[in-house]
């Protein structure tokens, strides 16, 4: 599965995740609620949270026994990098109104 597989959901998480240290999933649902103004509930949030793990793009870690974080792994910070390049490459080729 590459980045362009992913839901915009998904990708979401990661930028949250990448612009803290080792978050919370709590903090990262705070955030993504904030920025998305909507709520999220857990059933959405941790499942995908999982995928991004699964996929190697998140490192899961435990704070105590009811409290994970969260970090990008290398992967998934080249991942985001090659996305905001291909992002970045395509709104310069594409004049926006």
């Amino acid at each position: 599965m590459t980045l362009f597989d992913l839901s915009g959901f998904q990708r979401d998480l990661l930028i949250v995740i990448a612009g803290h240290d080792q978050p919370s999933g709590q903090q990262i649902k705070t955030e993504l609620e904030d920025a998305r103004n909507e709520e999220i509930n857990h059933g959405r949030l941790y499942p995908n949270l999982d995928v991004l793990v699964t996929e190697g793009y998140v490192e899961k870690g435990q704070v105590d026994r009811r409290t994970n974080y969260y970090e990008l792994t290398d992967e998934g910070r080249d991942a985001l990098q090659e996305r905001h390049e291909w992002e970045e490459q395509s709104l310069r080729e594409t004049p926006l109104a």
